[in-house]
Parts: structure tokens; C-alpha cells; sequence
């Protein structure tokens, strides 16, 4: 079943923002951040999760956490950083659309925080404001198939986005309030991990950052989806956050230096067995000068990787199998 929302000129408008940003990511030929700028980013993201729940720990402090390193603080604070590095660390390990992965990341993240980490809420749940009740959850009962349902969607459907179908399966969850606590912090992990599968630069984009000092207005928006009934409101809000976040991490990134080896392997990779030309060559590289590809070329030629027929400019060159370098 397709959750309620629509797709607002805003949305698409944002979205292309987020291609347009992925694209230059794309035209750095993929600059994994450095160790130093991973561990910035995945400290941002840790800490901006869990201070939206209350956590006071400073990003300094979830450094030292990260490292190892004795923290002076509370100890559940200190608990709730340890769980959710751990977390974000296995990332690469869980499927977005299976249920039991989903448990089974709750279960990591309310790890000595919860008793019942891991498993469904057994009773009634409300969202207070103060002391105010903005928010009554599903009966627990229903839990179960509701995440079933939500799951089910984000596997099945391929006309959506997958960075929008990230934000509603975020608002969904914190509508559905499946866990007695930890709720928001999976409804960021999963938002993430949704990312990520499209993109892997996502591991590293702190959008969780962003949220936390929009906190505010992510609680506002949500209560106004909840009214609603509805979370197109909360898809702007997520592709806005989506995009400041991006901007930020491709800030910090500098383009790669390319070798010719890198650049004949992207070559194999684009050619495979078909014959190419110096021409088609270039196109792959647009920045590359003519006396640079020829060298390339030439070397690979002499080092047994490339097959060339004719001379010049008229050259036809093939890569021969397993004769990387």
C-alpha cells in the first residue's frame, strides 16, 4: 500500500539540486573522503542523531568515544553514542527492505538502553509536547504489518525516488512509533541506510547534523504531516535537509588526482571488449589532452593490455582479458 503524498513543484525542484550536487560528486571521480574527514562526518552524524533525543555530548566528546577514549559524562549519553556509532558502522550490512534487519538494527542501537531492544512496543504509545499529547500511535497490535506494509512499498516500488522514498518511510516510522523508545533515532539510521543504497556517498553526508539544528521545525512538520495526514510537507523538509548536507560534504572535498591507471581501468571498465579510438577515449576524459591520451594509449600497448590495429589517428585499440596491470 502507497503511503499518502504528493510530489510539489519544491520537491522536484530540490531534487534536481541533489542530482546536480551527486553529478559533481561523480565528476571528482569518486574521492573517497580521507580517513580524517570520514571520521568528522560520521562524528556529526552520531551526534547530531542523538542530541535531537536529549544527549548532551559534545561532538568532541562522541570523538573520544569513537577513539576509545575515557569520557567524562552521563553514562546512559555515553551508552546512547556508543550504540548508535555502532549502528551507523554496520550500515553496509542490513537491507532497507527487510523487516528483520530492521529489528535487528533497533536492537544494536537500544542495546542496555531498553529492555525490549529489538522487539515491537506491546502497548499504546502517545508523542507529548510538553504536557500535551500531539501524537497517538497505532494500536501496538497493528505494529508488525504497518512496518510490513512500509517495507513492502519501499522494496516494490520503482516510480519513486528512492531519496523521497527515504523521506517517507522516515515520516511513516515516526508515525507508526513501532518501538517503546528509540524511535526517532531509527527513523534517521533507516533514512540513511535508504540513501546509501542509492548513492554510497550518503554513508558519509551528516544529514542528521542538519535535522538537529533544524529540530524545531522537524518536530513542527511532522506534527503538521500528522494533521494532515500526509508527509509532503516532511519530504521538503528532508530534501532541503538533504541538499544543505550535501553541499557541505562536497565543500570538503577536493578532486582526485587521476592516474593513467586509473584512467585506462575506467576505459576497460566503459569499453569492455569492444574496440575503441583515440577519439572515443577522449570522450571519456573531456579534460584530458590529445598528447596525454596518446600516451596512455602507447603504454598500454607496450605493457601487453591493449591490442591496436592501424596507425595514428585511424588506431583501433582493444583491451586484451585480465591484462590489468
Amino acid at each position: 500500500m502507497r503511503p499518502p503524498f504528493e510530489i510539489t513543484p519544491l520537491c522536484i525542484r530540490l531534487l534536481t539540486d541533489i542530482e546536480r550536487l551527486l553529478g559533481r560528486y561523480e565528476g571528482l571521480h569518486h574521492p573517497r573522503p580521507a580517513p580524517l574527514l570520514r571520521k568528522s562526518l560520521r562524528v556529526k552524524t552520531v551526534q547530531g542523531s542523538v542530541a535531537i533525543e536529549g544527549n548532551v555530548l559534545t561532538e568532541e566528546q562522541v570523538s573520544a568515544v569513537l577513539e576509545g577514549k575515557r569520557v567524562v559524562g552521563p553514562r546512559r549519553d555515553i551508552l546512547e553514542v556508543q550504540n548508535a556509532l555502532a549502528a551507523y558502522e554496520r550500515l553496509a550490512d542490513w537491507k532497507p527492505g527487510r523487516r528483520a534487519d530492521f529489528l535487528k538494527a533497533h536492537g544494536v542501537l537500544m542495546a542496555g538502553l531498553l529492555e525490549r531492544a529489538g522487539r515491537w512496543r506491546t502497548g499504546g504509545v502517545g508523542v507529548m509536547k510538553g504536557k500535551k499529547v500531539i501524537h497517538i500511535a497505532p494500536p501496538a497490535d497493528r505494529v508488525p504489518y504497518l512496518v510490513k506494509d512500509l517495507l513492502d512499498f519501499f522494496a516494490a516500488d520503482t516510480e519513486t525516488h528512492p531519496v523521497i522514498k527515504a523521506a517517507v518511510v522516515h515520516y511513516e516510522l515516526e508515525f507508526i512509533h513501532p518501538f517503546e523508545d528509540g524511535n526517532g533515532r531509527m527513523g534517521r539510521l533507516w533514512h540513511t541506510l535508504i540513501l546509501s543504497h542509492y548513492h554510497p556517498l550518503f554513508q558519509h553526508v551528516p544529514i542528521e547534523s542538519v535535522i538537529r539544528e533544524r529540530q524545531k521545525t522537524y518536530y513542527s512538520v511532522l506534527g503538521k504531516c500528522n494533521q494532515a495526514g500526509r508527509s509532503t510537507a516532511f519530504i521538503e523538509f528532508s530534501l532541503a535537509a538533504t541538499q544543505e548536507a550535501l553541499e557541505r560534504t562536497l565543500s570538503q572535498l577536493a578532486p582526485a588526482t587521476v592516474t593513467s591507471e586509473q584512467r585506462l581501468e575506467t576505459a576497460q571498465e566503459h569499453f569492455a571488449k569492444r574496440s575503441f579510438s583515440r577519439k572515443d577515449y577522449l570522450a571519456l576524459f573531456p579534460k584530458l589532452s590529445t598528447a596525454t591520451a596518446s600516451r596512455d594509449l602507447r603504454q598500454a600497448v607496450d605493457d601487453g593490455r591493449l591490442a591496436r590495429a592501424g596507425d595514428k589517428a585511424l588506431a583501433r585499440y582493444t583491451f586484451h582479458s585480465n591484462k590489468k596491470r
